[in-house]
């Protein structure tokens, strides 16, 4: 396994700022420490054209090669934020911040990003710009779209950009990647069904917000069985049921749903906003409930250009000697999707290992996968810009 040498010279300091960060979490735009830590880290790799504060909270470095002869400008992200998640992990480098843990890998990503910026700082060997951003807010603040509207591919002129996710359930150091959609757009939405409360022992005297719920909550399985093609891919989950009483013996008011919509494909995305307005209107109004309705376009769906889905893979593939080109499309969702929107580029999974799933309280990243993820980072920038 060709792991670059240096890099594996460098396994142990790199698992070193992996643990502080996962010791350290902090959520959402609210990095500061996580990004001061970043910067302190450049800065000792010798790198001093940093700006901070891109996106709020996210940072950009640059690294320039040997020469700037072809032009080129290449950007490697990393997602710095946590998770609002109590850790069970039990390990000695646990969170010390009650209520926040990194259950999603993102210390891992930052660490490594940073592993191969020092190699690339002393090493130096491309031909054109290295740009490092390390995005805070990935976990549901839209980041990534907070910095590309501060105009980060258009300031540091990126014209490329690449990603990394670990993947738990994939042997460590393995990679996996696909051309087109990847990752789903993630929509979410909130429902106020209105009735009439009442007495339980009366309900002619009442109008059922939980009777008009529950044919809802059917009524919107619908979208997926019978208004989308069943060789396109859609998810609507309804995750969460309140009303506004607890009570044995009350019919409710009001009751609240809330939940998300995963969609590969913008007309389908469309389709399935559509529909839900009107099976909520009419099945509440079928009841003779009243229904508000707020849907929230979120991530977009992230769409790898086919030639640097290449680019990433055969990186990857001198990094580990083979590597999954076309994995089935997963329904989670990422914001690197907006990079993506403004650039070519690809998104690549870096296998995790056996171990829990992300978003878990036991979850933890990998160490073990720290070579590879930091020599695909590397190896990247050699490709696309080698000198001549």
């Amino acid at each position: 396994m060709p792991i670059k040498n240096r890099l594996a010279e460098m396994h142990d300091e790199i698992t070193g700022w992996r643990r502080h960060l996962h010791e350290n979490p902090e959520l959402q735009f609210d990095v500061h420490d996580t990004a001061a830590f970043v910067v302190d880290r450049l800065r000792e790799f010798g790198i001093d054209d940093i700006t901070t504060g891109i996106g709020q909270t996210g940072v950009v470095a640059v690294i320039k090669g040997k020469t700037d002869n072809n032009g080129r400008v290449v950007g490697l992200r990393a997602d710095m934020d946590a998770l609002p998640i109590v850790e069970a992990t039990g390990l000695e480098y646990a969170s010390k911040v009650e209520g926040k843990m990194h259950a999603c890998g993102h210390d891992g990503h930052t660490a490594m990003l940073l592993g191969a910026a020092k190699y690339l700082a002393e090493t130096r060997n491309f031909d054109g710009t290295c740009v490092l951003i390390f995005q805070p807010a990935e976990e549901g603040g839209g980041g990534g779209r907070e910095m590309c509207n501060d105009g980060l591919m258009e300031r540091w002129g990126i014209q490329e950009v690449y990603g990394m996710h670990n993947t738990p359930g994939m042997p460590v150091g393995e990679f996996a990647i696909r051309p087109g959609a990847l990752l789903a757009a993630a929509d979410e939405f909130e429902m106020t069904i209105t009735g009439q409360g009442g007495h339980a022992a009366a309900p002619h005297e009442a109008i059922d917000p939980n009777l008009a719920t529950a044919h809802i909550l059917i009524a919107l399985q619908s979208i997926a069985s019978r208004n989308v093609d069943p060789l396109s891919q859609v998810v609507v989950s309804v995750c969460s049921v309140h009303s506004d009483t607890e009570a044995h013996n009350i019919i409710p008011h009001t009751v609240q749903l809330r939940g998300t919509v995963r969609t590969l494909d913008p007309a389908i995305r469309d389709l399935a906003e559509n529909r839900m307005t009107k099976i909520v209107t009419a099945t509440a109004d079928a009841h003779d409930c009243t229904v508000d309705l707020n849907y929230t376009r979120g991530y977009p769906v992230t769409v790898n250009t086919e030639a640097n889905t290449v680019y990433a893979a055969d990186a990857a593939e001198v990094v580990a000697g083979k590597v999954m080109r076309d994995i089935p499309p997963i329904m989670a969702g990422e914001d690197f999707s907006f990079m993506l929107e403004e650039r070519p580029g690809a998104y690549m999974f870096i296998g995790n290992g056996d171990g829990a799933m992300v978003h878990h309280p036991e979850y933890n990243f990998n160490d073990d996968a720290i070579p590879a993820g930091c020599s695909w980072f590397a190896e990247m920038i050699e490709r696309r810009m080698p000198t001549a």
